[in-house]
């Protein structure tokens, strides 16, 4: 399963979830694209973006797109703050499907 780390989350996360086969939007060259433009370049080629965002949803209609979005809420922007919220993402990796969006909140 291919997962696209966006540039609002701390980059160690990557490490975070082994077996998966993650990228980062800086990675792809694509930093600073719009919510729109990056799900349009993502869909098809990652199955679910992981994402700060909490504003995308109503942002943007995401059926639209051929990619599920779980959204990482969190006190403050740093790995040891999303770090308990691992073991959750990796049970809703398993379950979201495309289209779908799912707010995990520490």
């Amino acid at each position: 399963m291919r997962l696209l780390l966006d540039e609002s989350l701390p980059y160690r996360l990557k490490t975070a979830f082994p077996g998966y086969q993650i990228n980062t939007v800086t990675e792809m060259g694509w930093r600073s694209l719009s919510n729109g433009e990056l799900l349009a370049r993502a869909s098809g080629l990652f199955q679910i973006l992981l994402t700060a965002d909490q504003k995308l949803r109503f942002q943007q209609n995401l059926t639209r797109f051929d990619i599920a979005i779980i959204v990482l809420v969190a006190r403050r922007n740093r790995y040891k703050d999303y770090a308990p919220l691992i073991p959750r993402i990796l049970e809703e990796l398993e379950r979201i499907r495309s289209g779908e969006v799912i707010r995990i909140i520490a």
